[in-house]
């Protein structure tokens, strides 16, 4: 529909404007088509192609959703979603009430663990709304009101109890943000999203913003790069099984475990988004000691996971020598902003990084146990930004 239309039709405030909006969901983004999807998130790295290989990939625990909202039978607002058996405690850290609950679902296996429909995703990094460029602002409101509706029916229909939108890039406008909580949704702080503008033409000039100590501790420690051979690869060929190898090393040291990554899904990121995914491997002789995975829209490099060897690969500061290798390649491909995501935050700080503040809102169909978790949330929120204001 043409923008002017489109502008038009959002300014007749009658019945007739919202009979002309519909809230559909989807088992499977082909049944929305990649030009209605993009539509919606211009310039998004994580769009369309990115999303079918997550949908394809097998990964075990979730259930793959898509929303839209559609005006006069245009998609005009989209957002992921999935279903799964969430566990309270996934964000607590080891130890404490996190063992203390995993022993009680020895006796009682669902102890804690709620049926989840969830708008946004899993392997995303933020979980943006999704309007179509010549949507106003002023209609944007009554799409996310009719997003909401469709989504929460088909939860209900799913018996899922707990529904929750994640990691929402902040702050969410007021209107948007009145349209969340007259559905009864409550705030809960999320894990930001650190990323570093390229405005800088050269690593010298780079290294000229960090600290002296900073300068001075990075300057040690890639010392040792001239022993390390760097390769991006657009395939994995026969090197697959030892990325997937690093990878489960890799999530097996994590704090903060959700889903588990499938070898489809690695494989399947570069072979359905050519010419924006490589994975840059780091060698020391033959032995592959670390991978990073990234995709990129031409403008923006997203550093999707990071994968390493912590025996071998630790002498080698392999962690920081693909941080300056990630910059160096958008210094070399014209990009302009590295987006490193979530957790880690006191290095990515250090380095030159700006944190975007993310959110979470969950609400439980039932009203005493959503004010329990009320309670509770702030308990069990995501936090890795300690001492970064030190």
């Amino acid at each position: 529909m043409p923008g002017t239309a489109l502008e038009h039709a959002y300014t007749q405030q009658d019945i007739r404007l919202n009979a002309a909006l519909e809230g559909e969901v989807f088992s499977s983004i082909t049944a929305i088509g990649r030009a209605a999807w993009d539509a919606c998130f211009p310039g998004e790295p994580e769009a369309y192609d990115y999303l079918l290989t997550v949908e394809k990939a097998g990964i075990a625990g979730f259930e793959w959703a898509y929303v839209v909202a559609r005006a006069d039978g245009d998609v005009v607002a989209a957002m992921p979603a999935f279903l799964s058996q969430y566990a309270l405690e996934t964000t607590l850290d080891p130890g404490g009430l996190r063992d203390a609950i995993a022993k009680m679902r020895r006796y009682w296996s669902k102890f804690l663990t709620f049926p989840l429909a969830c708008l946004g995703s899993p392997c995303t990094e933020t979980g943006s709304l999704g309007f179509r460029t010549d949507v106003p602002d002023a209609m944007r409101p009554l799409l996310l009101e009719t997003l909401l509706t469709a989504f929460e029916t088909f939860a209900k229909s799913r018996k899922c109890v707990l529904n929750a939108l994640k990691d929402i890039p902040q702050p969410l406008a007021p209107a948007l943000a009145e349209v969340v909580a007259a559905h009864r949704y409550a705030e809960l702080g999320g894990m930001p999203t650190a990323w570093m503008d390229i405005d800088f033409a050269s690593m010298d000039e780079y290294f000229a913003r960090l600290s002296s100590g900073t300068r001075k501790d990075m300057r040690r420690k890639l010392k040792v790069r001239d022993k390390v051979r760097v390769e991006y690869r657009s395939d994995f060929g026969d090197l697959l099984p030892r990325i997937i190898e690093l990878y489960l090393d890799t999530r097996t040291r994590s704090e903060w475990q959700f889903e588990e990554l499938t070898p489809a899904y690695f494989d399947g990121i570069l072979k359905n988004m050519p010419g924006r995914s490589f994975c840059t491997m780091y060698f020391v002789g033959d032995d592959l000691l670390a991978a990073n995975l990234m995709v990129h829209n031409g403008e923006t490099l997203v550093d999707k996971f990071f994968c390493m060897d912590a025996e071998k690969g630790r002498p080698y500061n392999l962690y920081y020598l693909s941080w300056f290798t990630n910059i160096e390649y958008c210094l070399a491909h014209g990009l302009t902003r590295y987006q490193s995501g979530q957790a880690y935050y006191k290095n990515k700080v250090r380095l030159g990084s700006s944190l975007t503040p993310n959110a979470m809102y969950f609400r439980h169909t039932n009203r005493f146990m959503q004010k329990l978790l009320q309670m509770v949330a702030p308990y069990l929120a995501a936090d890795d930004t300690d001492g970064l204001a030190e």
